[in-house]
C-alpha cells in the first residue's frame, strides 16, 4: 500500500549558508565571511567537549553580534544523553532559552521530550545524529513539531529531493567538511578504542588512525590493506566538498547548506565560508547563466581538508585511491590574522599566527577582497623595533601594507610538503 502524502511543489529560494563558530573568533569570522546563520556549542551537551568553545559571557556576546549583523543562531544540544544527563540537560536548556538562539539541535528523542517539557516555545532542528533517512522520519519529527531537520549525510540528491516532494518542513544537509566513518556520525570506535564516547562529544577521530590486519595464526605478518608511505589507512574517509554542484543543492530545495568545522581553525571558517558564499551568490544573481568559477575549488585547497569528494549525493562514493589517502592537505596556512588598520600611517596592525619574515611573500584575503600578493617590506613591534621576522605566536606586529586592510581580513603564507 502507498500511503504517501501527495507531492508538493516547492519554490528554490537560496538556502541558508550555515557556518560553524567554534568560539568566538570564529564565530565572528564566518559572519564578517557571508554566513547566513552559525552553529556553536553550548558546553557539555554539543558533541565537541575539545573544542575551544564559548564562556558564558561569550556566548551572550556572540549572539549579540550575530543578531546585530542579520545573522541566525543555531546552539548545538546533540549529545545522546545517559539516565545521568537528564537532570543537568533540563538546568542548561533553561539557560538557553534565556539567550534568544534562533533555534537548538537536538538528536536524543529523550532530550527532544525534555526540551518540549522546560522550554516549548524555543524552535528545535533535528541534528544529522538522529539519522533521517527517508521522508516518513522527516515526517514523524514534524508532525511532533521539529523546525527542520538535518538530513541524513548517507542520502543522494534524488532522495532528498523526494522528501521535499513529500514534506513541508525545512530540510538541511552539510556539504563541506570532514565526514566520519560512522552512520550519520554514530561512532563506536572512539569509546571502544579508548573510552572516549563520539556521540558524548568526546571524540578522538579513530577513523583517521592508521591501522593494520593480521591473520589470526601470523600475528607478527601484518597485511597492509590500503599501503601508502604514511600507513594503512583502512578507515579514512574522504572530506566532503560540493562547490562544483551549487545549482544541484539549491535546486533539491533544501532551506540549509551546512559547512562542518566547529574544531577547524579560524582560516577554515572564512576561507571556506566566503567560497560557498560567493558561488550562492553567484547562483542567486542568475540561475540560468551561472557558471562556476574555477578559482572557488583553488580557494578550498588553501585549507587544512583530507582529498574531497562528493560523499553519497550521487551514488555509492567512489573507492580510495591509496596513494592519494595522505594524512592532510592544504597549501596555505594562516600568518596574521589583521586586527586593525592605521590610514594614516598606512599600517596594519595585526596578530601572528604562523612564523614569517620580511622577504616574504605572502596573500592577503578578505570578505570582499579577492586573494593577492603581498611582499613583507618590513615587521614592526608594539615598540616600534624593526624584526627580521615574526617567529612567536600571538604576537602583536605592525606591517607597512598600502591597501586598507580589516578587522579579521587574513595573511596567508603558501607552504609545501
Amino acid at each position: 500500500m502507498n500511503n504517501a502524502p501527495p507531492s508538493r511543489k516547492h519554490n528554490n529560494p537560496i538556502p541558508e549558508l550555515v557556518a560553524p563558530a567554534g568560539d568566538l573568533e570564529r564565530l565572528q569570522a564566518a559572519v564578517k565571511y557571508g554566513a547566513s546563520a552559525v552553529y556553536m556549542g553550548t558546553g557539555g551537551f554539543d558533541l565537541r567537549a575539545f573544542a575551544p568553545g564559548f564562556t558564558p559571557t561569550e556566548l551572550r556576546e556572540g549572539i549579540r553580534l550575530a543578531h546585530e549583523a542579520g545573522v541566525k543562531v543555531y546552539l548545538t544540544f546533540n549529545l545522546l544523553a545517559h539516565n545521568r544527563h537528564l537532570e543537568e540537560a533540563g538546568r542548561e536548556l533553561e539557560k538557553l532559552e534565556a539567550l534568544a538562539p534562533d533555534a537548538i539541535i537536538l538528536a536524543d528523542a529523550g532530550l527532544w521530550s525534555l526540551a518540549r517539557e522546560v522550554v516549548p516555545h524555543l524552535p528545535v532542528h533535528l541534528s544529522t545524529q538522529a539519522a533521517a533517512t527517508n521522508w516518513r522520519n522527516v515526517k514523524f519529527w514534524s508532525d511532533i513539531g521539529v523546525k527542520r531537520v538535518n538530513l541524513s549525510r548517507e542520502l543522494t540528491l534524488e532522495e532528498i529531493r523526494e522528501i521535499r516532494e513529500k514534506v513541508d518542513t525545512e530540510l538541511e544537509i552539510f556539504v563541506h567538511g570532514a565526514m566520519c566513518v560512522a552512520y550519520s556520525g554514530r561512532c563506536l570506535l572512539s569509546a571502544y578504542f579508548t573510552g572516549r564516547g563520539a556521540n558524548r562529544g568526546e571524540c578522538t577521530q579513530p577513523c583517521r588512525w592508521s591501522y593494520e590486519l593480521y591473520e589470526q595464526s601470523r600475528p607478527r605478518d601484518p597485511l597492509l590493506v590500503a599501503e601508502s608511505r604514511e600507513g594503512s589507512f583502512i578507515l579514512s574517509s574522504r572530506d566532503l566538498c560540493m562547490i562544483r554542484h551549487i545549482p544541484a543543492l539549491v535546486e533539491s530545495g533544501v532551506q540549509g547548506l551546512k559547512i562542518e568545522g566547529r574544531m577547524k581553525s579560524v582560516h577554515y571558517v572564512a576561507t571556506v565560508t566566503r567560497t560557498y558564499r560567493e558561488a550562492l551568490d553567484r547562483y542567486c544573481a542568475e540561475p540560468a547563466g551561472y557558471t562556476a568559477d574555477p578559482a572557488w575549488e583553488a580557494e578550498l585547497q588553501k585549507v587544512s581538508h583530507r582529498p574531497y569528494h562528493t560523499g553519497f549525493y550521487f551514488g555509492r562514493p567512489e573507492q580510495v585511491d591509496p596513494a592519494d589517502q595522505r594524512s592532510y592537505l592544504g597549501n596555505c596556512e594562516l600568518a596574521a590574522l589583521v586586527l586593525t588598520y592605521e590610514k594614516d600611517s598606512g599600517m596594519a596592525v595585526v596578530e601572528q599566527r604562523n612564523r614569517f619574515a620580511v622577504g616574504d611573500l605572502l596573500e592577503i584575503m578578505g570578505p570582499k577582497k579577492e586573494p593577492h600578493p603581498f611582499r613583507v617590506q618590513q615587521i614592526f613591534d608594539e615598540q616600534g623595533r624593526a624584526l627580521a621576522a615574526a617567529p612567536h605566536p600571538r604576537q602583536i606586529l605592525r606591517l607597512p601594507v598600502e591597501q586598507e586592510l580589516s578587522y579579521l581580513d587574513m595573511i596567508r603564507r603558501y607552504v609545501t610538503d
